[in-house]
């Protein structure tokens, strides 16, 4: 039930976008499988997980459904909606929105955030999320990274973030401090021009 109140939210969304204008609207449609599903620093499955996510964008305002299906136990144990909206301000890029989770054996929750991105080299970003419902707090992010593109349209990507726990309670405890650290190396390979592939290399670390 709470998965479907989530996707009647989202379908309900995408309608009215839809229904602003015929055109300038665009979707999108992805699908992950990855070894492990981790969030935040912690590892929330034993083994291989399968993420769909679908979305649609009109102007700045965009609306994206996400799921997470454990193949081991074989469920279907989580789905997210964020309704965001970004634009840009000199060199500044900005996002913000709300995120509704549904998940399955603990409590849902929700979160508003913010993220600030500078056009300069590396990239630097910052994330707000704040959890106004069962977590009760805060998480911070910062980021760096950086993209090369070959001449065949290939885009390597490389990156780095830092998390920060403030008195967030859910799944983390009610303490402030660093969390955990993460590099990743991806690449998009299109296949077309509608569709891409991308490996993804991620590890993530408790700071010492």
């Amino acid at each position: 039930m709470k998965r479907f109140k989530a996707f009647a939210m989202a379908v309900f969304i995408m309608a009215l976008i839809s229904g602003i204008a015929d055109a300038g609207v665009s979707g999108s449609a992805s699908v992950s499988v990855m070894s492990n599903y981790v969030w935040r620093g912690f590892k929330l499955s034993d083994g291989v997980v399968i993420q769909p996510s679908v979305g649609i964008t009109y102007g700045g305002l965009g609306a994206n459904l996400w799921a997470n299906y454990d193949t081991d136990p074989g469920e279907h144990d989580e789905t997210d909606l964020t309704v965001s909206y970004s634009f840009s301000a000199e060199r500044f890029s900005i996002d913000t929105g709300y995120i509704y989770y549904a998940l399955d054996g603990v409590e849902d929750t929700q979160e508003f955030y913010l993220s600030v991105g500078y056009d300069t080299l590396l990239s630097p970003a910052f994330a707000l999320y704040y959890d106004f419902d069962e977590g009760r707090g805060a998480f911070i992010t910062a980021s760096i990274g950086y993209d090369l593109e070959t001449s065949e349209g290939i885009q390597v990507s490389i990156g780095a973030s830092a998390g920060y726990n403030l008195k967030s309670e859910y799944s983390i405890g009610d303490f402030s401090n660093l969390h955990n650290g993460e590099v990743s190396l991806s690449m998009n390979l299109p296949l077309s021009k509608d569709v891409t592939v991308g490996p993804v290399m991620a590890y993530s670390f408790p700071p010492e």
